[in-house]
C-alpha cells in the first residue's frame, strides 16, 4: 500500500454500522444512510443488511452506481432540474423504488411532465428549512401549499415532510415539523414520512419525535470533527489517511506526501487539516496539491524520514471522493483494495 492512501478499518466501521442501526431499531425510527460518505456499494448493502430501509442519495449519477449493484430503495434528497437529469430520472425509476425531495414549483413541474409522460408514478417529498439555511420552504404554510400541489400534479404522490436540520436545536425541529404536519393534516393530508438527518444528532434524534425516518452519512467512518465535539472517540475513527515524511527541513517541521489531494481542505471550524494518531499535539498547519506541512513545536514527536503515519480527516466524506479506490483492512488483518464506484458522481 503506496501512500498517500485511504486505509478503512472494518472491524471499527461494522462496529460503526451495528451501532446506529441498533439506536434507531431501539426507537422505533427507520434508518436511511447517506452513501456520500462512502460511495461504495459494497458498504450501502452492508447497512441495508443491518436493518436499513434504503439509502439517501444526492445525486441522480449516485443512485445509479447503488442501483446497479443491487440496491433497491433510494431516496434523492435535491431538487431534480434539467430535461436530461429528468430523463435518467424515469429510467431509475423504472429499476427501483424511489424518492426525491422539491422545494419549489418549477421542480415539481418538471418532474410531474417527466412522469406522467413516461406513466409512471414518483413519491416526493417537500424540503424544509428548519433552521439549518441551506434548502427548503421557509414555513409550514410553504409546505402546505408544494404539498397541495404535488398532490395535485400527475405522476407525482407526496409523500412526506423531509429536512436537513440545525444540529444543535433539535427541539426547535421537531416543533417546526411538528407543526407543518398537524397543518398539512388539519387539511386532509396524510403525511407518512417525516425525515430528519445527520451524524451530529445521532445520539438525540430520539428528540425529534416527530420524524419517523433518519439519515446520517458521516457515522459509519466519523472523523475528527467528530472526535473534537465530543461525540465519538478516536477509537471509533475507521477512515485514515496514510502518509508517509518525506521531508525534515527543520527540527520543527516535517512535510508528509499528503497534500489537498488527499487530505480535505475543510478546516470546519478546526485549526489544521487533519489528527496524527500517536501525536495528536502536532499541527497539519499547511496543505499544497502534494504536500503536508507538520509543526512539530507543541509535542515531542520527532519523526525521521521515511516514518509512515495515520491521520484522522477533518471532515471523512470529501476524502472518499479523492481517490479512486480504498484499501479495507478486515478484522483478520488482510487488506483488501475496493473501488470507490461512485467517486465523481456529481450529477
Amino acid at each position: 500500500m503506496e501512500t498517500p492512501a485511504v486505509l478503512i478499518d472494518m472491524t471499527i466501521v461494522e462496529r460503526n454500522i451495528a451501532r446506529a442501526q441498533s439506536l434507531f431499531d431501539e426507537i422505533g425510527v427507520r434508518f436511511r444512510p447517506h452513501i456520500k460518505t462512502h460511495k461504495t456499494p459494497r458498504l450501502a448493502l452492508m447497512q441495508i443488511e443491518a436493518g436499513a430501509c434504503g439509502i439517501t442519495c444526492q445525486k441522480i449519477d449516485e443512485a445509479e452506481v447503488m442501483v446497479d449493484a443491487g440496491v433497491d430503495d433510494v431516496l434523492i434528497t435535491y431538487n431534480i432540474l434539467g430535461q436530461e437529469k429528468l430523463d435518467r430520472l424515469v429510467k431509475l425509476a423504472k429499476r427501483c423504488k424511489l424518492a426525491v425531495t422539491a422545494d419549489n414549483s418549477e421542480t415539481i413541474e418538471g418532474l410531474s411532465a417527466a412522469f406522467t409522460s413516461a406513466g409512471l408514478d414518483l413519491a416526493v417529498l417537500v424540503e424544509c428549512d428548519t433552521g439549518a439555511g441551506r434548502c427548503g420552504v421557509q414555513t409550514a404554510q410553504g409546505a402546505l401549499e408544494l404539498a397541495k400541489q404535488i398532490g395535485s400534479a400527475p405522476g407525482l404522490t407526496f409523500h412526506g415532510l423531509m429536512t436537513y436540520p440545525h444540529m444543535s436545536d433539535m427541539k426547535a425541529v421537531d416543533s417546526w415539523l411538528g407543526s407543518a404536519k398537524s397543518v398539512l393534516e388539519e387539511n386532509g393530508i396524510g403525511c407518512a414520512t417525516v425525515s430528519s438527518g445527520g451524524t451530529p444528532n445521532l445520539s438525540r434524534s430520539h428528540e425529534t419525535v416527530t420524524a419517523t425516518e433518519h439519515r446520517a452519512g458521516t457515522y459509519i467512518y466519523n472523523d475528527r470533527s467528530l472526535v473534537e465535539a465530543g461525540l465519538c472517540g478516536v477509537d471509533d475513527c475507521a477512515l485514515t489517511v496514510q502518509a508517509t515524511v518525506i521531508s525534515r527541513p527543520t527540527a520543527t517541521r516535517a512535510v508528509i506526501d499528503a497534500g489537498s489531494k488527499s487530505l480535505t481542505s475543510d478546516l470546519i471550524g478546526l485549526t489544521g487539516y487533519g489528527l496524527i494518531r500517536g501525536a495528536p499535539a502536532a499541527k497539519i498547519t499547511g496543505l499544497s496539491e502534494e504536500h503536508g506541512v507538520v509543526d512539530l513545536s507543541d509535542c515531542d514527536w520527532r519523526p525521521n524520514i521515511g516514518d509512515r503515519i495515520s491521520i484522522i480527516p477533518n471532515h471523512a466524506c470529501p476524502v472518499s471522493n479523492l481517490v479512486d479506490e480504498v484499501y479495507w483492512q478486515k478484522p483478520d488483518g488482510t487488506i483488501l483494495t475496493v473501488p470507490v464506484a461512485a467517486r465523481g458522481c456529481s450529477q
